[in-house]
């Protein structure tokens, strides 16, 4: 259970705070509500998630330790890449989906290595991989780097020092 102020990861819209822990009726229906603001909110949006409902992935933020082993996994070489992209696609979001944040650093490993490849054989990176890349690095890399306590061009200086080392 989360605490009002806690910050969260929620799939799909990132870092979020939970502003406050309510109970909604729904069509006679009464259930208790996380009401959460992502922390970039230049829409004003709310998001209300039943503190019950298993199907969406909210997580608390990793501790600074995780985060540290997280940075250090970019030295290695990530995860398989898969020649077919509608299969890649379907495995990369899986892992995504899954909230794993060591799995999904992997991909985003995997994904910067192939998109340098790309570039310096003056190849175009296909659009799905950079959508899917340029959304793990939104999420993760600010949550790295709110943990580390830095910003997320320090994180991401960091990643491509170790992807071109």
């Amino acid at each position: 259970m989360f605490h009002i102020g806690d910050l969260v990861i929620y799939s799909g819209q990132g870092i979020c705070r939970v502003d406050d822990i309510c109970d909604k009726t729904y069509k006679d229906m009464t259930k208790t509500y996380y009401v959460l603001h992502p922390i970039e909110n230049s829409q004003g949006l709310t998001i209300s998630i039943p503190i019950d409902n298993h199907k969406i992935f909210i997580d608390k933020l990793m501790n600074k330790a995780e985060a540290e082993k997280i940075i250090q996994s970019f030295a290695s070489k990530g995860i398989d890449w898969i020649e077919k992209p509608q299969t890649r696609n379907q495995v990369f979001h899986e892992i995504v989906n899954s909230g794993n944040r060591m799995e999904i650093a992997k991909v985003a490993n995997t994904l910067l290595r192939r998109k340098s490849k790309m570039e310096a054989k003056g190849k175009k990176f296909h659009e799905s991989d950079a959508k899917l890349l340029t959304n793990i690095q939104d999420i993760l890399f600010k949550e790295l780097a709110i943990v580390l306590n830095c910003s997320y061009e320090e994180i991401y200086d960091k990643v491509d020092k170790m992807i071109h080392a």
